[in-house]
């Protein structure tokens, strides 16, 4: 369906390209139904955001953009067909609402109004039949015999039906969408397209790898709009396998949603050129409309080193919550933010949401507006700063205390690996890096395992698998994982970008707890907690110099050190046994909840007993370390300007010595 912007809630959207990397040329793309007074750069990850004297060049003016919402696909080119003589395919309808198109051969077409099939023609509309939703069928559409006949795939559900229905010779073919783009796509899977003509046959079994197309069969081209979903199962799938990479044939479906979004190709309106000596660091595309002024966020990444620290920016973690719905039947809403409403104005989906059918999202791209990643974004949750605003408080604080920290986003770790980490003496994480692929896994593993120093400052980190490709990041759920989020069909966990396994890394018998010590324990938007020191943390006081006994009483994250979501150890899953917990925060609120299906072998003492946040210290044999806060909310527990406090100075001190080369 295209459409265009809605800016009721936001005056301003759009993307910067690339949204990281070292110096160079940065474009903006926007939309926006007001006029642009000025554009300027400014550098977010210092005290006052100051302005950078970077020209900034009109490149075509601003437009107000549109949307093609809504995955379908479609025959490039019928003419080496000849006539067409029939059409086969398999199909599943989802949930729709409203009447939908299933196939427009340009004089008629096959849509679907809840279970009723309907051929529109030149003659006008012609009920055919009722099918059954959620089951695979094989269509076949007969041009000599005037007819289609659809038969049941699904052994145990049998259903048949013929009907009259003759196609003229078509001028297109396209699946779940009409030609104009003026209604919702359908939500459907389909599987098997065949098509015969006068001069050959032509026949599409869809990769488990995700693909733009053009999918080439006998030189013919089947183009993929709006990013539908690959590696689903189809109705070969029997359960046998749960591996598209072994068993391709019973993961040969795609999944069309009226809410697939593809990455956009609005024009770039402005550009800017880092100069190369600029300092890696966050900065941002400031636009001002009237009374209405927007910061659109990039990276600037360090080419080369130019500190002993390392800051990885959790941008995988920012494109997975990126435009959340935050459904208010699913959530209680604690206050508000313009982002959740322009995405719900704009049927856009983090994700952490689901399509109208009931099937999660699962693909996101940086080229697309992320309304939510924004310097002064406030999550509704807890009221209070969540994601870039709280990863840039560590920054402010880093800069005026006057650590030197280069800055990269873990889409540079993905590609540049152990490499990268290797040219550091410490590695600093951000306070919610939740999202890692397998080769930023495997690089921090291999960094801890030469030696490096590694400082997880955050929480619920180094958990869920995630795959890249180009502008795409692709994230799957497992059955029962996720909670209030979506749930993945069973069988459904592999990724399309690359089939491995999605879900956990924990569940690959790798994982947060073998990684950083910890693992995830409890949830929860209230009131956060004070850490309070462990006896085992008079062995470490060069990192309590200056450290009271109880630290971490405030925070611009739920007012505490200790919250949001908080780690602890579990030697059942995989912590150390030589890792030591420093400080502890226990005596959560109950709206503080853990995750139900881990399962306790000591029962419901030994749950209770989990319900606590472990910060912690793990001396790797290699001579490396890791230190683990433990919480989301940490780093917002450092102080602001013209202040200190107790974890300004552990995080100080920390710092201090992961950026030697010797710990003492």
């Amino acid at each position: 369906m295209l459409r265009q912007v809605n800016h009721r809630a936001m005056a301003i959207a759009g993307y910067a390209e690339p949204w990281s990397g070292p110096a160079g040329l940065r474009r903006l793309s926007i939309s926006t139904d007001r006029e642009i007074s000025s554009v300027r750069i400014r550098r977010l990850d210092r005290d006052g955001m100051p302005m950078e004297a970077w020209p900034v060049a009109t490149v075509t003016p601003a437009l107000h953009g549109t949307l093609s919402q809504g995955a379908w696909l479609e025959v490039d080119d019928l003419w080496p067909l000849g006539r067409i003589e029939s059409i086969a395919f398999e199909f599943m309808a989802t949930r729709n609402e409203g009447v939908r198109t299933l196939l427009d051969a340009g004089h008629e077409a096959l849509r679907l109004d809840g279970d009723r099939l309907v051929f529109r023609s030149l003659e006008g509309d012609a009920v055919l039949g009722t099918i059954p939703l959620r089951e695979w069928l094989g269509f076949r559409i007969d041009r000599d015999g005037g007819e289609l006949v659809i038969t049941s795939l699904e052994a145990f559900k049998p259903f048949s039906l013929t009907a009259p229905m003759r196609l003229l010779d078509p001028t297109m073919l396209r699946f779940g969408s009409d030609r104009a783009e003026v209604e919702p796509t359908l939500n459907c899977r389909l599987a098997a397209i065949a098509i015969s003509g006068a001069t050959r046959q032509v026949l599409w079994s869809f990769p488990t790898l995700f693909s733009t197309g053009p999918l080439l069969a006998d030189s013919v081209g089947l183009v993929f709009h709006g990013n539908p979903t690959f590696c689903v199962t189809s109705a070969r799938w029997d359960g046998t396998s749960l591996d598209p990479r072994r068993t391709p044939a019973h993961y040969d479906a795609i999944h069309l949603h009226d809410t697939d979004l593809a990455g956009l190709d609005w024009p770039a309106s402005y550009e800017a050129e880092v100069p190369a000596e600029a300092e890696s660091g966050v900065y941002a595309f400031e636009l001002v409309a009237g009374e209405n002024v927007e910061r659109i966020p990039f990276f600037v990444t360090a080419a080369v080193p130019k500190a002993r620290l390392l800051f990885v920016v959790p941008t995988a973690t920012y494109l997975a919550y990126a435009d959340e719905h935050l459904p208010p039947h699913l959530y209680e809403w604690i206050g508000t933010d313009r982002a959740h409403e322009f995405a719900r104005d704009n049927e856009l989906r983090s994700l952490y949401d689901y399509h109208a059918d009931g099937s999660g999202v699962s693909l996101a791209s940086t080229r697309r507006p992320k309304a939510t990643v924004r310097d002064d974004y406030v999550y509704p949750l807890c009221g209070d700063p969540h994601g870039l605003p709280v990863d840039l408080h560590f920054l402010k604080f880093c800069a005026r205390d006057g650590i030197a920290i280069d800055v990269v986003t873990d889409a540079e770790l993905h590609t540049g690996g152990v490499e990268l980490l290797s040219r550091y003496a410490g590695v600093a994480t951000g306070s919610h890096p939740e999202y890692l692929s397998s080769a930023m896994e495997e690089a921090y593993r291999a960094y801890i395992a030469q030696g490096g120093h590694l400082a997880y400052l955050g929480g619920n980190g180094f958990a869920a698998v995630v795959a890249f490709k180009d502008d795409l990041m692709e994230l799957r759920r497992g059955p029962t994982q996720s909670g209030r989020t979506w749930d993945g069909p069973l069988g459904e966990m592999p990724l399309a970008l690359t089939n491995e396994p999605g879900g956990y890394f924990r569940d690959r018998g790798r994982g947060e707890y073998k990684l950083v010590g910890v693992g995830i324990s409890l949830m929860g938007f209230s009131k956060a907690l004070p850490f309070t020191r462990t006896a085992a943390s008079t062995e470490f006081d060069w990192l309590f110099e200056g450290v009271s006994e109880v630290f971490g009483g405030s925070s611009i994250v739920l007012g505490g050190a200790a919250g949001y979501e908080v780690d602890c150890t579990s030697p059942h899953l995989g912590t150390p046994p030589d890792v030591v917990v420093l400080a502890t925060a226990t005596g959560f609120p109950d709206d503080y909840v853990g995750d139900p299906g881990k399962w306790f072998e000591a029962g419901a003492p030994e749950r209770a007993a989990q319900r606590r946040a472990d910060m912690i210290f793990w001396r790797h044999a290699s001579g490396g370390a890791v230190f683990s806060a433990s919480s989301v909310s940490f780093l917002g527990a450092l102080p602001g300007p013209g202040a200190d406090n107790d974890v300004g100075r552990l995080t100080r001190n920390l710092l201090t010595h992961f950026s030697n080369e010797e710990l003492p």
